[in-house]
């Protein structure tokens, strides 16, 4: 019997990656799943202040050991914005129009260096934890690709040729900033803890 993990969100595509990852020691359910219709508030000033927000809001008022990330892309040139502010860079939650309003920013500038961050809080059995992955790369002037979300169509990981959003899944899994937290997410809960 696979253990019961809510991972904070009702972002699909998060779901289904972090599902793939998990799967067959985990039962990730999202907040959907367990009925969860309340709009947790990200008022941190970090990523990890939001990612904990999130985890302790669903183990308090659902009881279910759970983890929650918040991620976001962080632009060296923009000191480090979107930042946590990644899903409503825009003024409004949307990837298209982010994605236009960070190409706005960036017309003309020529330090295209960028990075994803994602870290994970996880409660369980009523310890807190936290896991960190980030992935250097460039953005392209343009958007390239149709798979994934976000930023990925203009994101571009270092040592490669094509953006997050030209990847196959399983390829972005690999190397990609929330699957880099996630195996340290991974490893932890698989040492029994």
């Amino acid at each position: 019997m696979a253990n019961r993990l809510v991972f904070a969100t009702n972002n699909q595509h998060k779901t289904s990656e972090v599902r793939e990852l998990l799967k067959p020691n985990y039962q990730v359910l999202n907040l959907t799943d367990i009925g969860c219709e309340y709009d947790i508030p990200e008022t941190g000033d970090t990523f990890a202040e939001n990612a904990a927000l999130k985890s302790i809001y669903v183990v308090e008022n659902f009881h279910i050991d759970c983890f929650a990330d918040d991620s976001g892309l962080e632009v060296e040139a923009l000191n480090n914005e979107p930042g946590i502010y990644s899903a409503r860079y825009s003024g409004k939650r949307g990837d298209a129009e982010n994605l236009k309003f960070l190409l706005q920013k960036m017309d003309g500038v020529e330090n295209r260096n960028a990075r994803f961050k994602t870290v994970i809080s996880l409660i369980k059995n009523g310890e807190s934890y936290f896991f960190e992955g980030v992935i250097a790369g460039k953005l392209r002037t343009e958007p390239s690709g149709e798979k994934g979300f976000g930023y990925d169509p203009i994101f571009e990981p270092n040592g490669y040729n094509i953006t997050f959003a030209e990847m196959e899944m399983a390829e972005k899994n690999q190397i990609s900033h929330r699957a880099l937290a996630m195996r340290k997410l991974i490893a932890f809960l698989q040492q029994g803890t």
